[in-house]
């Protein structure tokens, strides 16, 4: 009974903002990888709207994500550099991703329109978004010289966002098939890879600070104001959140303790979502825009996959508050994820086209409109 009292830690603040965050992300992904896909209808660019998903590539994420895992948990602190200059020309792109649409959407409501139009690698391109990706980049550069856990989480989530945006499933059968390779990539790495290589792989990869490039440089010029700049960074692989969010003691942890969750947790049911949202949208018996109340109205996929996804995260949360060990959030969130979908489908006579995949194309509405 008194280890059932360890749960009420989850309505702490840290705890209450990791999952309302991890919820809010994994939705969001969904939604603006709907939006994306009728941006590129709008601009007949359909081919590069995402990356479907092949069987093959199913089973090669696991496997390039487990070889990934050994070469950062042996070589980190000789690619630290390499990975936190890739990981900030990336968060760049993604938060401009992320943020161009809102932007735009300013920019019209306020009259803020520019009328000037360069071309860039075969793109239009406003001095609005010139603005915009400055802002972008002054962003990923305050990280780097801060190394904050707020801009660390806004890093994270935006990569998270434009990858969900990017990459998608073509069929739930693709979607059951990685999920599951990554259902047992995520057990293996934290309950038995201790037993192999003598540490927990994947904690040891998510809890290494990587060496700042900008403190590196400004050291060996010999430049002023190098106390400024933090020497390590968390890579944006991850949102984190410190115990002691709304300040004061908590018992059990440090003032430098910090709640964290994986960027793939929250991109791979991500992709799900993604999927049932533009299986929704296509259901829809006229083209009704996404942002409309009335679309999100009735028992969509959406929601049972959002609800499956806020169960599983909570069950994750309190079996590693109970166990006070790391837990694969995975083993947790795909069961959660994906049993409601396949059990909705199956009770309303739609599983085998969500299985299959027929009829199921986000860009279908659009063209057939064009045509």
């Amino acid at each position: 009974m008194e280890s059932l009292w360890k749960l009420v830690h989850l309505l702490e603040p840290a705890p209450l903002a990791l999952m309302l965050t991890a919820i809010s992300v994994t939705f969001a992904s969904a939604v603006r990888a709907l939006t994306h896909g009728k941006e590129m209808e709008r601009n007949r660019d359909v081919s590069e709207a995402s990356i479907t998903l092949g069987r093959s590539q199913a089973l090669m994420i696991p496997i390039f994500s487990s070889f990934s895992l050994l070469l950062m948990f042996y070589l980190f602190s000789s690619l630290a550099q390499v990975l936190t200059a890739f990981t900030s020309v990336a968060s760049v792109y993604s938060l401009f991703f992320c943020f161009a649409p809102i932007f735009n959407y300013i920019s019209v409501k306020f009259g803020l329109s520019d009328p000037f139009c360069s071309r860039c690698c075969s793109n239009s391109f406003s001095r609005n978004q010139g603005f915009l990706l400055i802002l972008c980049a002054g962003t990923v550069l305050a990280w780097l010289v801060s190394g904050n856990w707020v801009l660390n989480n806004l890093l994270g989530i935006s990569i998270c966002i434009s990858f969900v945006s990017h990459v998608r499933f073509p069929n739930v059968k693709i979607c059951a098939l990685l999920l599951f390779f990554l259902f047992c990539y995520d057990i293996f790495w934290v309950y038995f890879s201790e037993k192999f290589f003598g540490a927990n792989v994947m904690v040891s990869v998510a809890t290494q600070k990587a060496s700042n490039p900008i403190h590196t440089v400004v050291s060996g010029l010999s430049l002023p104001g190098i106390q400024m700049i933090t020497k390590k960074l968390e890579l944006p692989v991850k949102i984190v959140f410190p115990r002691n969010l709304m300040g004061g003691d908590v018992p059990g942890s440090s003032g430098a303790d910090y709640m964290m969750l994986g960027l793939g947790d929250m991109a791979i049911p991500g992709m799900l979502l993604a999927f049932v949202l533009c299986y929704d949208y296509q259901r829809s018996k006229d083209s009704m825009n996404c942002l409309d109340l009335s679309f999100w109205k009735g028992q969509r996929y959406i929601w049972y996959a959002v609800a499956g996804y806020a169960i599983g995260l909570v069950v994750a949360l309190a079996t590693g508050t109970l166990t006070h060990s790391p837990q694969p959030a995975l083993l947790f969130l795909v069961p959660s994820t994906l049993g409601p979908i396949i059990f909705v489908s199956w009770m309303r006579k739609e599983l085998v086209q969500l299985w299959d995949g027929t009829g199921h194309n986000p860009n279908e509405k659009g063209l057939e409109v064009q045509v």
